[in-house]
């Protein structure tokens, strides 16, 4: 707006009509990086125990995020989400109807900061299988999501358990990429659970490249 006092007389003049905001459109918020700061807002207390310590059969996930240029990803962010130890979700949208969680407190989501090491851990239970569409069956796994800064869209992949292998062979996810990729999903076992390493940039399509789902 120009200023119209004395001092700028003769200056062209304009009117503003002050906008309704109430009344405006907004669509949806658009996707943006995490940014370095996530730490201040986005974790809570028990935002990796997707089960409580004491749960009968408590694993821990240990997913290790690495850039391209083989350096740990310490301020990436990882969230869960999987069915419970019968393969449920207590929530509406599992077509077979919202379910009470086995194990009891089991909550389905989870989500962590990683260390130094690029490593993030999230305490929960190893999922039950799945049923797809043509009645397949989807092997166990746990969804992964991947925030880091300047990551300007979350990355999605799945984690699968090396001693599946049977489900793997048929899971209707799995079997949707060449055969080379497979093993980049299923992770390895460890003393109190598994660990996955995500690899999320190789200029090399047969590289070690994590494959990465658009939903």
């Amino acid at each position: 707006m120009t200023d119209t006092s004395p001092k700028n007389s003769g200056a062209p003049t304009y009117e503003v009509t002050p906008g309704d905001f109430t009344t405006a459109e907004f669509g949806v918020t658009p996707s943006q990086t995490v940014g370095p700061y996530w730490h201040i807002g986005l974790p809570w207390a028990d935002g990796p125990d997707a089960a409580p310590e004491g749960t009968p059969d408590r694993i821990t996930l240990r997913v290790t995020v690495i850039d391209g240029a083989r350096t740990p990803v310490a301020d990436a962010m990882i969230e869960t989400w999987q069915a419970d130890a019968a393969g449920r979700f207590a929530h509406a949208g599992d077509p077979r109807g919202a379910a009470e969680p086995t194990p009891a407190g089991f909550r389905a989501f989870g989500r962590a900061g990683a260390d130094e090491t690029g490593t993030a851990a999230i305490h929960t239970v190893k999922p039950g299988p799945l049923p797809a569409e043509n009645g397949a069956v989807e092997a166990p796994h746990v969804n992964v999501g991947v925030f880091a800064r300047g990551m300007l869209e979350r990355l999605y992949t799945r984690l699968y358990f090396p001693e599946d292998t049977e489900a793997h062979a048929v899971d209707p996810v799995l079997t949707s990429l060449p055969e080379s990729q497979r093993p980049k999903l299923i992770a390895s076992k460890t003393d109190d659970g598994y660990s996955l390493t995500v690899y999320v940039q190789d200029s090399d399509p047969e590289g070690v490249e994590t494959p990465f789902f658009e939903l």
